[in-house]
């Protein structure tokens, strides 16, 4: 059953900051999607997080573009994983070759819809969620201080939601001249919507709160809007930035009769 897969972005700086370190990149002809909140001073991480979608969108469309479907998901996740590589070097390179650079790096998680499947790569505590039949769930860990105390037992979710620790990450693409990608393959349903999302949403936003904002508009453009109003509303501590990807049943050509595979 072939799935088409609709996209939409939305970005903006949030209430306590005049300068945007969020960055998104979307490719509907190969539906991936992109997303990177970048850190270090001097707006060196909105050089980061824009080096890293700019450099993925381009490297990764095009070689999924020439695969034209034919390339196998672990084939796939290879062209994932080096293209990351490659950003990270570039702007690893960057951050040490100019001193208003230095400790410059970004966050990142990436969408590759293929038919059925979904590849989901990510570095950080950027995040993907899944809606499912009005059940959110949070498809990616996160690479950070405060994970690996909840995953330690040190303390607990609900605690977590409080500690001064939230932001302390443990990987981030260009801090390093290497990075190591997290991907997961994932199964696709007609209905399903993908969020991707910086923590200046999923830090003022609770999953009861983000499910039904979902659910409440037909538009994945609507949603996107009321996601981050609500988010400025809550605060807006951080600059707040999503994708949202919606899987359908695509249409059949004109005249053509349904296709059946058993």
């Amino acid at each position: 059953m072939p799935l088409s897969i609709e996209l939409s972005a939305a970005v903006d700086a949030g209430r306590a900051r005049s300068n945007n370190e969020d960055s998104v990149a979307l490719d509907d002809a190969v539906s991936m999607a992109v997303l990177a909140d970048g850190m270090g001073g001097y707006n060196a991480g909105e050089v980061a997080s824009n080096m890293a979608t700019s450099f993925i969108r381009t490297e990764l469309g095009r070689w999924l573009r020439e695969a034209q479907g034919q390339a196998s998901d672990a084939e796939v996740r290879r062209a994932m994983d080096i293209c990351v590589d490659n950003a990270n070097r570039a702007i690893f390179i960057a951050a040490n070759s100019n001193p208003q650079y230095a400790g410059m790096g970004t966050t990142l998680v990436l969408a590759v819809f293929r038919g059925q499947r979904l590849l989901v790569g990510h570095v950080g505590d950027s995040r993907a969620y899944r809606l499912r039949a009005g059940q959110l769930q949070q498809i990616t860990r996160d690479h950070s201080l405060l994970q690996e105390q909840i995953d330690a037992g040190l303390i607990t979710p609900e605690q977590a939601a409080f500690s001064a620790n939230k932001n302390l990450v443990t990987r981030a693409v260009g801090v390093e001249d290497t990075v190591l990608l997290e991907t997961h393959l994932h199964t696709v349903q007609p209905g399903d919507v993908l969020l991707l999302c910086s923590d200046g949403l999923s830090d003022m936003l609770d999953d009861a709160g983000i499910t039904q904002l979902l659910q409440m508009h037909e538009t994945l453009a609507a949603a996107g809007t009321a996601l981050v109003e609500a988010a400025n509303d809550a605060g807006g501590k951080d600059n707040i930035s999503l994708i949202l990807a919606r899987c359908a049943v695509a249409a059949s050509p004109a005249g053509a009769s349904p296709s059946w595979s058993w």
